[in-house]
């Protein structure tokens, strides 16, 4: 549940992609959205269409949830017409529009005095901890939970519930609205004293579960504990009961609108709350249109105000992440840029949020504080999405791997062991970007398509018979595999297998925890030089600086994401990266034109110094970000 303020918020939607995906050409708005977000009633449609127009929004997002109020779930006729007008008004400007569902959560307002609530009158619903205790909350547990109002949160295996909420979602379908947003489909397990519950453990999932594996998961499990082949049963039993969940979703409303999009809304991203809530974006993505990452997490409190450096980098690693787990979705992110965090200035957070998720890939959705719409400075808005639109060309179109160094996203190894996989994995990928090398995050559904010549496993402990067989192939076609810390792949010894039980990759997110401006990649040298020889194109610019590089449209990109100088809570201005440089290796036939875009800029073609095969290109100052590119002439 969100609430919402009146003021616009707006959302681009930018595809990165190493894998394209064939998109319904009714749903193409949805890789180049610009979203605003909204409360809906009869009586505000026409006005939330002209300011959403006047703003230049391309899908219009409401909230009149259906689902998640109890009087909507039962009797959602009033809902339905506005959601029914809505469309019309946005379909007659030739605009899109999708409306907010809650996900497994419910509330009762004034349940107090009321007759019935969705806990009165169907206590069988609910989830359970494993002690029997309802999953039922009141204010004071959430912010959106107002006084007096009951929020219970509803086992997927609640038969009836889950027909009555398939059949609201046909009927959602039916207005003509172009897409549902789902918000938190989640097991129980995010709120105080609830975290450690791996809930639910009501009648109806434990019959499912049984049912599924023959296990009794009140008895037969030990909570919390990896190394109890019936506990992972459960982890994944509880992961795959959501995934269902939300492809039924998404099946059912394309049963009456077959344009109609899907998009849940998911806070956990690569981190253990993922195994926890039971809720994988990895998972998820084959089975909807787009996620929205609510992507919290760090020291920072989410803001992008009180990042620290090492949130910044982080950050990166987990959108990249999402990214490739998208397989040329589109990504749409929900974050939260400033709320009240003085000294530091609105516009300079919101720019600092909006560069960061531009330069890795995907869209910018924040709103003003911690909610859903509004804005901390709506000129600044503005302006930052004339901007983008300008230059959708440069960011919305798909991004193909050129000369990539693989690294490896283990599922079942983050569900297994979190804390150990990530500090490898995470610690990678931001050893690569601040030296500036191309990268492409590999997952086990993409892992037979990587081309790649060097392929890096960071302290993956699990893999399957299929994984292993993949691998076994890419190491006898020459491909070069790296492995860091635990060895899962039963290969013998080989020249292009090499092995670092040290591994240096967690060992550098050791130095970055301890002062992420100043670790320094060349300390890992010779573990980069194992990865292979360098590319045809490489980026001289400080550690401070994060690069992601790709084809767009078949030239070399590279997006620029500059973190020099930024003090959590205090600094907001970047340190400008001056003389950052590119080299490109050519033949005297084959001379590219080189242009660079700035944040917030203009284009400008640059020009280099040709010496020894080479052509150097020395960047202007990059403040916030950049993108820098070649055009052949080829296309």
């Amino acid at each position: 549940m969100k609430q919402y303020g009146q003021i616009i918020s707006i959302l681009l939607v930018i595809p990165l992609v190493h894998v394209c995906v064939a998109q319904d050409k009714g749903q193409e708005w949805v890789r180049t959205a610009r979203i605003a977000g909204y409360g809906l009633n009869p009586d505000n449609v026409t006005s939330v269409v002209e300011q959403a127009q006047a703003s230049n929004v391309r899908g219009i997002e409401v909230d009149n949830d259906i689902t998640g109020r109890y009087d909507s779930f039962v009797n959602p006729s009033a809902k339905l017409e506005a959601i029914r007008q809505l469309a019309r008004e946005a379909h007659r400007v030739g605009n899109h529009a999708f409306v907010y569902i809650a996900g497994t959560e419910c509330i009762t307002s004034g349940s107090y005095t009321a007759k019935h609530t969705i806990f009165k009158d169907h206590p069988d619903w609910v989830q359970r901890n494993l002690a029997g205790a309802p999953a039922i909350f009141h204010s004071g547990d959430a912010f959106w939970i107002a006084k007096g109002d009951e929020d219970a949160w509803i086992s997927p295996y609640a038969t009836e519930w889950r027909r009555t909420y398939m059949k609201r979602v046909r009927q959602i379908a039916a207005t003509g609205i172009d897409g549902i947003y789902v918000d938190v489909p989640y097991w129980m397990t995010h709120f105080k004293g609830w975290d450690q519950t791996w809930a639910s453990f009501d009648d109806s999932t434990v019959a499912a579960f049984r049912r599924e594996t023959g296990l009794d998961a009140r008895k037969d499990l030990k909570l919390g504990d990896f190394a109890d082949s019936n506990f992972r049963k459960w982890v994944e039993f509880r992961m795959q009961t959501m995934t269902d969940f939300l492809r039924e979703i998404d099946q059912t409303a394309k049963s009456v609108n077959p344009q109609i999009v899907t998009i849940p809304e998911i806070y956990p991203g690569i981190e253990e709350a993922t195994v926890r809530v039971g809720v994988d974006p990895y998972q998820i993505y084959p089975a909807v249109t787009a996620i929205a990452h609510e992507y919290e997490f760090g020291e920072g409190n989410h803001t992008a105000a009180l990042r620290t450096p090492l949130d910044w980098f982080q950050y990166q690693t987990g959108i990249a992440s999402f990214r490739a787990f998208a397989e040329g979705k589109a990504t749409w992110v929900l974050n939260y840029s400033w709320d009240g965090n003085a000294p530091v200035p609105p516009r300079e957070a919101m720019l600092n949020l909006a560069m960061s998720e531009l330069m890795a890939g995907a869209n910018i959705w924040d709103a003003a504080g911690h909610v859903m719409s509004g804005s901390n400075d709506l000129p600044t808005r503005t302006e930052l999405f004339a901007w983008i639109r300008e230059h959708e060309g440069t960011f919305y179109h798909p991004r193909v791997p050129i000369q990539p160094i693989g690294v490896y996203f283990s599922p079942a190894t983050r569900n297994a062991s979190a804390q150990d996989f990530l500090s490898s994995y995470q610690g990678l990928l931001i050893l690569l970007m601040q030296a500036h090398r191309e990268y492409q995050i590999v997952t086990p559904r993409t892992l037979s398509a990587f081309h790649g010549e060097t392929l890096v496993l960071p302290e993956v402990r699990v893999l399957d018979d299929r994984e292993k067989s993949i691998l076994k192939g890419f190491v006898s076609r020459g491909g070069r595999l790296i492995v860091t810390g635990t060895d899962a792949t039963g290969l013998g010894d080989a020249a292009n297998i090499l092995r670092f039980p040290t591994r240096p990759d967690a060992a550098y997110m050791a130095e970055l925890r301890k002062d992420a401006l100043q670790a320094d990649p060349s300390t890992k040298a010779d573990f980069l030089h194992s990865l292979g020889s360098e590319p045809s194109v490489t980026v001289e610019a400080s550690p401070a600086v994060v690069t992601h590089i790709a084809a767009v449209d078949g030239e070399t990109h590279i997006f620029f994401a500059n973190f020099k100088g930024l003090v959590r809570g205090g600094n907001a201005v970047q340190e400008p990266e001056a003389n950052a440089k590119v080299v490109v290796q050519h033949s005297p036939a084959d001379a590219p034109r080189a242009y660079f875009l700035p944040f917030l800029g203009q284009t400008r073609e640059i020009f280099g110094t040709e010496a020894d095969g080479k052509i150097t290109y020395v960047l202007p100052d990059i403040q916030k970000g950049a993108v820098f590119w070649l055009d052949s002439g080829r296309h």
